[in-house]
């Protein structure tokens, strides 16, 4: 089995009912501005991604719960390299 760091994802399609998710990495922040390279790709179908999502968030649930992780209103979203709220 290969493991495959990723910073996050981009290019979220759905195409004939499957969701693929590009994998990134940050390779280097010049001025406000992040270049990211693909390391990989993810396929997931509908049911998949939902049973997906409910599991990401009952781990994140835990963690917040565990003090590991603190919840914040503002929620920092990424988009086509750049970071904006």
């Amino acid at each position: 089995m290969q493991t495959i760091y990723a910073d996050g994802v981009a290019n979220i399609t759905l195409i004939d009912g499957i969701i693929r998710l590009d994998l990134v990495n940050i390779t280097q922040v010049e001025k406000d501005k992040a270049n990211i390279r693909q390391v990989g790709a993810l396929a997931l179908s509908l049911p998949g991604l939902l049973r997906t999502h409910e599991q990401l968030t009952q781990a994140i649930n835990k963690m917040v719960e565990d003090g590991i992780l603190k919840k914040n209103d503002a929620q920092q979203v990424v988009t086509d390299g750049s970071f904006s709220e």
